[in-house]
């Protein structure tokens, strides 16, 4: 799980890093924080993304949820275009799922509009030999298929009528790549996905939670190393 820090105040071990999702009305005052605990920033262009350098060392990359796909954001700044950028709505599919559960629903501005989650079992590798690990490896095949089987039959029918734009994929990355591939999903397989979501075991208030951050500009903040840490 990535961690969420409340603010850009927070003191953990120099150098570290830590990711925050911050929704676009919010990015401005975020960033002013940002300034004021760590010095003047300066904008660079990096991969794709705006990164803050601070005075102090200490650096935040920032990345839009989505493309800009001919609505760009409006500002004088990098910030302030990703801010109005990122405060634009967008109507995304989610799928989440894992071995314990899964979770889908439509989303837009970071709130969930129809949804169904639920629980399904899929047992762990086994260390057994021989047969008996053959006969538990087709088992649990068979589990895996049957949940990405439902999973995308459900996903289908919570996105019917529904116009996605983009699909967010989150939990165990070959279980929610599989779903995908579901003919039940023929319709949706082509949609461009956005940034792949670690999360928990998904249910309701995990897909909520999914939903702000899918909606949200991610930021990930290096402190900067104590003085005597620097390398030379």
């Amino acid at each position: 799980m990535e961690t969420r820090p409340s603010g850009p105040n927070e003191k953990p071990p120099p150098g570290a890093v830590r990711t925050a999702f911050i929704p676009g009305p919010r990015l401005t005052g975020w960033v002013e924080r940002f300034a004021a605990s760590h010095g003047a920033v300066q904008e660079e262009p990096d991969d794709g993304g705006t990164l803050l350098r601070a005075a102090d060392g200490a650096t935040a990359l920032l990345r839009a949820p989505w493309p800009v796909d001919g609505r760009p954001g409006r500002g004088a700044t990098a910030v302030e275009r990703l801010a109005s950028l990122a405060s634009q709505e967008r109507r995304l599919g989610i799928i989440l799922v894992r071995r314990g559960g899964y979770a889908v629903g439509v989303v837009s501005g970071g709130k969930v509009s129809a949804s169904k989650s639920g629980s399904r079992y899929v047992q762990s590798r086994s260390a057994a030999g021989g047969s008996s690990q053959q006969r538990f490896a087709r088992r649990r095949e068979n589990q895996a298929n049957a949940l990405t089987e439902a999973v995308a039959g459900y996903a289908a029918a919570v996105f019917a009528g529904d116009s996605i734009e983009y699909l967010v994929l989150g939990g165990d990355t070959a279980l929610s790549a599989a779903v995908l591939e579901e003919k039940a999903l023929k319709e949706y397989s082509s949609r461009a996905k956005l940034a792949f979501l670690a999360v928990a075991d998904p249910n309701a208030t995990v897909l909520r939670r999914a939903a702000a951050d899918a909606c949200a500009v991610r930021i990930d903040v290096t402190d900067p190393l104590q003085e005597g840490r620097r390398a030379s």
